[in-house]
């Protein structure tokens, strides 16, 4: 993927947790992380957050049917941020990922989620200003 038609890009973690608040409150509390994003469900719940240690981001999302230990199940998806999703989610397919729900605006965002051959999700995407 050529860098003038991507732009500027990111990579970050997503870790799924069984109960996303406790695991919030922990990385505060264990490294500092600071709470960059917040999306909460209609009951105040945290559904998912962006969050920062000294600079380095990664995303907590609530998966109440989390089992780490579960084979064949990856806690953790990548996040990959750029200024085209729609280009290079439509460049992923292309490459042989598979579409798991194709680029929309939600939440703020522009994003679309794949699976790679190799079977793990990504989330393609860029917030919207």
């Amino acid at each position: 993927m050529s860098s003038s038609k991507q732009g500027r890009a990111g990579i970050a973690p997503w870790l799924s947790a069984r109960d996303a608040s406790q695991a919030a409150a922990f990385y505060k509390a264990a490294f500092g992380a600071a709470e960059l994003y917040r999306l909460d469900d209609d009951n105040g719940k945290l559904i998912v957050c962006e969050m920062s240690v000294g600079g380095a981001n990664f995303w907590i999302q609530d998966d109440p049917d989390c089992r780490p230990e579960t084979a064949g199940r990856s806690t953790v998806r990548i996040i990959l941020t750029v200024d085209d999703p729609d280009a290079v989610f439509v460049q992923a397919i292309g490459a042989g990922a598979s579409d798991i729900f194709p680029v929309g605006e939600e939440h703020g965002w522009r994003i679309g989620r794949l699976a790679d051959p190799f079977g793990y999700h990504g989330e393609i995407g860029k917030r919207l200003e």
